[in-house]
């Protein structure tokens, strides 16, 4: 058969891209001149105590990274040597661990080395990975022994119970154990990629448990309370109910009154501030009402006290109605005179007097011991005035007199007389000045009750309609009160 020329350079050109082809796959893919003839390999030896399912050509890893695969496994005296054949161009320290694992549950074992630092010197040709260094997985004979013997163990009627209410419990759950356990393994890999973090709070977490540890009997005792109130709400579970059932309804029944007190509310509260005020200046005495409040109440209940758990048939209180009228006197020093002062009848609102009109006599005067004179200074204590002008200055009250003399109308409002200067003398006198003129004797005189007729002091004769008996007018005690007409 006679070939062209052309048919022999195709048949050259195929030839020589197939020996191009096997050359870059021996080279780079099958890596003959590593393999064959150790081209850019070095061997490292790994002591084992057992082989544990490793075999030739198992894959050796670095951090996870495949850099080399086991040569051969040998038996000697002690144990089992293998053989590895690492890649050069990857630095692996000799300070290391050599552990043989399995990457399913089939076998396929490979050998996994585990640094212990970074800065030991790398491995070289000729190495060796001593015993107490590495480790073996479990054979797995014995492991399938060992669940055959504890399956044989249990009775054969238990053991189908156990495996069916297995299956009941795990049944369809394929999707959620494969999360579970694929959860589990982040959370490895996340714990590995925070070792430093987690090995501090270990370190430093036995204060915490010890404040736990110290505080125990505190937590038995919120736990017991949270206890009995568990149980309070579990006993009052309609109670509770209700109450929830209802706090929508009750909530707009709040917003309602809100909304009604809108307009209102913002005014009452500037007025609470105010009061607040004078609460926060006057709370001393606050205090103080409330220290005497508790005796202020037994003394109004002694009242009663002595017909407590009685059989009398009419009861009484035991309280003494005396009055004790005009035992002391009243007080009309510092207040206008008597033809100046107004009807208690008048119901009427003219504008009050200018200036201050008090009780004007002595602080410790048996009169009127509960006058504006005696009131406390709260921001001065020890200090007592009538007015807040007088207790915040350096003013000091002056009385007008004892008491038993009337002096009216101090600040001269409406009579014109002069306004009364204090007591003048030498220091330390105790001198009183001279008694006023007694005040006019009070006129009385006898009527005529058929025709209310009376002489007056000025000898001339008067009637009043009223105070006869056949009068129609002014006979109630009311009328008594009222200033003539």
């Amino acid at each position: 058969m006679h070939m062209t020329r052309r048919i022999w350079i195709q048949i050259a050109i195929f030839i020589a891209v197939s020996l191009a082809a096997f050359v870059v796959m021996s080279l780079g893919f099958i890596r003959v001149p590593s393999f064959v003839f150790g081209i850019d390999r070095y061997t490292v030896t790994v002591e084992l105590p057992e082989a544990g399912g490793l075999y030739q050509r198992a894959n050796v890893t670095y951090r996870g990274t495949e850099v080399g695969e086991v040569k051969e496994v040998r038996l000697t005296d002690s144990g089992v040597e293998a053989v590895m054949s690492l890649k050069s161009d990857i630095k692996i320290p000799s300070d290391l661990e050599a552990e043989v694992h399995s990457q399913s549950a089939v076998g396929e074992q490979y050998v996994a080395l585990l640094p212990r630092n970074a800065t030991s010197a790398p491995l070289r040709n000729g190495d060796v990975i001593r015993r107490d260094r590495t480790t073996v997985p479990p054979d797995i004979n014995e492991l399938l022994n060992a669940t055959n013997r504890g399956l044989e163990a249990i009775p054969g009627d238990s053991l189908k119970t156990a495996v069916d209410e297995a299956y009941t419990a795990l049944g369809g759950l394929g999707p959620e154990l494969a999360r579970f356990i694929k959860g589990g393994s982040s959370l490895a890999i996340d714990s590995r990629a925070n070792l430093d973090a987690l090995t501090n709070l270990t370190d430093n977490v036995a204060p915490i448990l010890d404040t736990q540890t110290d505080t125990s009997d505190e937590i038995q005792a919120w736990a017991a309370h949270l206890a009995t109130v568990t149980k309070q709400l579990q006993t009052n579970d309609t109670a509770v109910r209700g109450v929830l059932q209802n706090a929508a309804s009750a909530a707009d029944e709040l917003r309602q009154l809100f909304d009604r007190v809108k307009p209102t509310l913002p005014i009452v509260l500037a007025n609470l501030a105010s009061v607040g005020q004078v609460a926060v200046t006057y709370h001393p005495n606050l205090e103080y009402l409330l220290v005497l409040l508790p005796t202020g109440t037994e003394a109004i209940q002694a009242v009663s006290l002595a017909n407590r758990n009685t059989e009398q048939r009419y009861k009484g209180s035991f309280l003494s109605f005396n009055l004790n009228l005009n035992l002391p006197p009243a007080c009309t020093t510092g207040f206008l005179p008597a033809q100046q002062q107004r009807a208690a009848s008048l119901i009427d609102y003219p504008p009050a007097a200018a200036g201050d009109v008090y009780c004007r006599i002595p602080q410790d005067s048996s009169l009127n011991v509960r006058g504006a004179r005696n009131i406390p200074c709260v921001t001065k204590p020890g200090k007592r005035a009538p007015t807040a002008a007088m207790c915040e200055s350096d003013e000091v009250y002056v009385p007008l007199n004892d008491g038993f003399s009337w002096k009216g109308d101090p600040n001269a409002t409406l009579s014109g007389q002069p306004v009364p200067q204090p007591r003048t003398g030498t220091p330390g006198s105790t001198a009183l000045p001279p008694p006023a003129p007694a005040p006019p004797p009070i006129a009385a005189a006898e009527y005529d009750p058929a025709t209310g007729s009376y002489v007056g002091p000025d000898g001339k004769l008067y009637t009043q309609a009223n105070l006869a008996h056949d009068a129609s007018e002014g006979q109630t005690w009311q009328d008594m009160l009222l200033p003539p007409k």
